[in-house]
């Protein structure tokens, strides 16, 4: 291990490790007025890839400079310069990651998801104002604090509006994770604020039935029903979600970003006012985006996202150089 505990590092002292991912390792420390954080420290052989080490630099950037009660505060920045790595200190979350809700396999209570899911909405919505896509909505980038607060990390994959696009080809990792991926982040595209919309609606599925909207053999698999595919009925898996939220999570979900959500706001006021949702005529326009050979050509094109042929070609060979990257990583 590249540190121990009771080693200093900027003015942080290393307590244990207590995590580990595809981009660095995650450490609990004290400052020198003995406040705890989260000491996040990339892999020193990432940074040597120009790619990974924007990706990184990014997060900096961007969390800096984001403060709101529902995403992971940072502390500090600095380097450590006997080793030359740069370390980000977080607020430390007492509390767990929200994938540990979910390692059962079993759904967590329908008000436990709408709590949960109400607050990304209201974390993204401050991000999205501030012209910032997160890109990676996945329970493993979401702490749930012991009060039941939600606290969204991990912003390497994220979109600022005003930046330009980092093309590095080790980079198509930060396009998102196979199970939360929309479609459009599938086709290679940078996504927007719609993008996250169809993320956490991807997430909402996967905390009302257990498990994800798409399942298949391997990432590459699982990314091409984002595409193509319609999820599973969630009520016929969770008797306890009425249609009016089956139907908000499956309008979040729609394959194409212009029917869905618009902005996570629009997400929110369905979330937490179900009593005045409509779930008959989501579910018929459902139908219609699920099932367009059964309407006219105009509503066709009004209503499903299409994919020729040769477009799928095309959706499968970035998505096959995405997952390539994907494996590397981990």
């Amino acid at each position: 291990m590249l540190y121990s505990p009771g080693e200093n590092i900027g003015g942080y002292t290393i307590i244990r490790r207590v995590g580990q991912g595809g981009m660095g390792v995650v450490f609990e420390a004290r400052s020198e007025d003995g406040t705890r954080v989260a000491l996040k420290i990339p892999h020193p052989q990432l940074l040597e890839d120009p790619g990974t080490r924007a990706r990184y630099d990014r997060e900096l950037e961007v969390s800096r400079s984001l403060i709101h009660p529902n995403i992971q505060r940072v502390v500090s920045t600095g380097l450590d310069e006997k080793r030359d790595l740069p370390f980000l200190a977080l607020e430390w979350v007492e509390g767990g990651l929200l994938r540990d809700f979910l390692r059962s396999g079993l759904p967590l209570s329908v008000d436990e998801s709408i709590s949960f899911g109400a607050q990304l909405c209201e974390a993204l919505n401050y991000c999205h104002e501030l012209g910032i896509v997160h890109r990676d909505i996945k329970p493993d980038n979401i702490l749930v604090t012991k009060a039941g607060q939600i606290q969204l990390m991990d912003f390497g994959a994220s979109l600022l509006e005003s930046a330009p696009k980092i093309t590095t080809a080790s980079l198509a990792a930060a396009l998102g994770t196979p199970d939360y991926m929309s479609p459009e982040q599938v086709e290679g595209q940078r996504g927007d604020v719609r993008s996250d919309v169809y993320s956490l609606g991807a997430m909402m599925y996967e905390l009302l039935t257990g498990q994800p909207p798409y399942q298949g053999d391997n990432a590459l698999a699982v990314m091409a029903q984002h595409v193509q595919s319609s999820p599973a009925s969630i009520r016929k898996k969770n008797r306890q979600v009425g249609p009016p939220l089956e139907e908000v999570v499956f309008k979040a979900m729609r394959r194409d970003p212009a029917l869905r959500y618009q902005s996570m706001m629009d997400l929110h006021q369905d979330l937490t006012n179900l009593g005045s949702v409509d779930a008959t005529s989501l579910g018929l326009e459902r139908v219609r985006v699920s099932n367009p050979v059964t309407i006219g050509a105009s509503d066709t094109a009004i209503w499903s996202r299409t994919v020729p042929a040769w477009a799928m070609f095309v959706v499968v060979a970035i998505a096959a150089l995405t997952v390539g990257t994907l494996l590397i990583g981990r």
